[in-house]
């Protein structure tokens, strides 16, 4: 076998990782993007060497696709891509251990189960971030992955490391004599790729042929797009000059058939927050309950910028004192759905952001040192239930997601299994500028549509707001940068995909497999050493 520098094969595999991520049009990388890993691992490195190349490769990346973290904090962005790269590199070790324990045969496909329960772990550890989660490549390709409604993300993180894996094992036909097999290797790649899109194709026609008349029981909903600097917007005296905005826009799109207006993430707030349990009874927010009141058929849907008092013998990780007082509060990054009397449901965001929004509790230690640079350690607090948003009204029965929540598959399907008949985002993503991180989270809400088959509604503080149909198609949107309101006729949709019945069913078969190939390697390791002690 050919060798080449570690260097060429490490950054090849970080630039085609970068490459075939949204927004770039070049998807089909994905399929060869582990290849130059791969490749690298069979020319001999030393363990050290080889999980270092592996880094680089992630470092690559990660900064490429996500470096525009730097926009909300530069010595955050710096850490969560350096922390992210160095976590998807334990795969790789794992990789490398088996492979040098049990050989090509068994060490691929341990690779897989581990990377697969990499992600499904950093789905749901206090560090969480899954923005890079493989399944993700194809949200701007929905035609390929209509199945996501039975796998969910980790059935296009299955897909991914397959072909990869079949497509180099038949190109150097190992264990054989490394002889580029490349026209078996090419076909074998075609057929990989063609057959789960021919499979696609064939759920989405079968779908369509089955779902729920279009005509009856649809609801008008308008959302609101006010485009206000996320900088500015909790400046103190600024907050009824962004309500005239709200109330304007919803205003000229509203009419007679509307059912639900939605305002994006905090577009309801006040520099030092609202108490959420008086919320009807403050005065600056009149012309809220003013608007409703001349629209008694419409509700309202928006962030609020909340907390709420505890009582003196309420516990609470999240609790914060008010200096000079016994008194402890807690502040919430609220989804509520209002009417003219106020709040009727009411929802609080559960997946904090890491370090923006919450200091995982392993480091609390770090907590002085982390304010320093624009980090909270108290941050808000958060709920295990899935409370469902109902407006008994018109029949909708809302999956609220704010913001970062969007891009959790199988912490959605919690609303869904409660009953929820349409998913509604609300977000702000204009701490990052117009960059491709504004545009991949509007991606990665079509999977959302796809793996519980439901509308998706979204509404972004300065952009991209849209509608998103069942079968992840964007019906319509607003652009960046732009003060807008988008209006559509919407199903609410009550049958549940497989998907959002067991939820991440792959992850945890493959984290049944990573444990056994990784503990049958460990003890022939074991065993070999034990051996090689006793004879010597």
């Amino acid at each position: 076998m050919k060798k080449f520098h570690p260097f060429l094969l490490s950054v090849a595999s970080g630039l085609l990782l970068a490459a075939a991520w949204p927004p770039m049009p070049t998807t089909l990388l994905i399929f060869i993007a582990f290849v130059p890993l791969f490749y690298l691992l069979e020319q001999g490195p030393s363990r050290f060497a080889f999980v270092a190349w592996s880094f680089l490769s992630m470092l690559i990346w990660n900064s490429i696709t996500t470096w525009w973290i730097w926009n909300s904090t530069d010595v955050g962005a710096i850490g969560a891509i350096i922390a992210n790269s160095a976590f998807m590199s334990l795969p790789w070790l794992a990789f490398y251990n088996v492979h040098q324990r049990l050989g090509a045969k068994f060490s691929y496909w341990a690779f897989l189960a581990c990377w697969m329960t990499f992600e499904y772990i950093h789905l749901n550890w206090e560090l969480s971030w899954p923005w890079l989660t493989l399944g993700n490549v194809f949200a701007n390709t929905t035609n390929w992955i209509q199945w996501y409604e039975f796998t969910g993300t980790s059935g296009g993180t299955l897909w991914v490391l397959l072909v990869n894996i079949l497509f180099f094992r038949k190109l150097i036909q190992l264990p054989k004599a490394y002889r580029p097999q490349i026209k078996p290797a090419g076909s074998l790649l075609l057929i990989a790729i063609g057959v789960p899109v021919a499979i696609s194709f064939a759920v989405k026609n079968f779908t369509l042929s089955k779902e729920e008349t279009k005509n009856s029981n649809q609801k008008n909903t308008v959302v609101v797009q006010p485009n206000i600097d996320p900088y500015a917007k909790f400046f103190p005296g600024t907050q009824e000059q962004q309500l005239q905005q709200l109330i304007r826009l919803s205003e000229a799109a509203i009419d007679s058939l509307t059912v639900l207006v939605v305002w994006p993430e905090t577009a309801i707030n006040s520099p030092n927050g609202l108490d959420e349990a008086r919320l009807r009874q403050n005065s600056s927010l009149e012309p809220i309950w003013n608007f409703l009141s001349r629209h008694p058929k419409i509700r309202l849907l928006s962030g609020i910028e909340a907390y709420g008092f505890l009582p003196e013998d309420t516990e609470s990780p999240y609790a914060r004192p008010i200096p000079g007082s016994n008194l402890k509060y807690e502040a919430y990054n609220t989804a509520a759905l209002l009417d003219s009397s106020g709040i009727l449901s009411r929802y609080h965001k559960s997946k904090l952001v890491p370090g923006v929004e919450t200091l995982p509790s392993f480091l609390r230690f770090l907590d002085k040192w982390f304010e320093q640079f624009g980090g909270t350690t108290g941050g808000y607090a958060k709920q295990d239930e899935r409370t469902v948003l109902v407006d008994q009204n018109s029949g909708l029965a809302i999956a609220p997601a704010i913001c970062y929540e969007s891009i959790y598959g199988d912490f959605m399907t919690g609303f869904f299994r409660n009953k929820a008949n349409v998913m509604v985002i609300i977000t702000n993503d204009g701490w990052w500028g117009n960059t491709a991180g504004h545009k991949q989270h509007l991606a990665y809400a079509r999977l959302r549509a796809i793996e519980t088959r439901r509308w998706v509604v979204r509404s972004a503080n300065t952009g991209i707001s849209a509608f998103i149909d069942p079968y992840g198609t964007i019906v319509q949107q607003r652009g960046w940068d732009s003060s807008a309101t988008i209006k559509q006729s919407i199903q609410p949709i009550e049958k549940q995909t497989l998907f959002v019945r067991f939820g991440d069913w792959i992850s945890w078969i493959m984290i049944v497999l990573s444990i056994l190939l990784v503990s049958w390697s460990s003890i022939v390791f074991l065993t070999r050493k034990k051996t090689a002690k006793t004879t010597t």
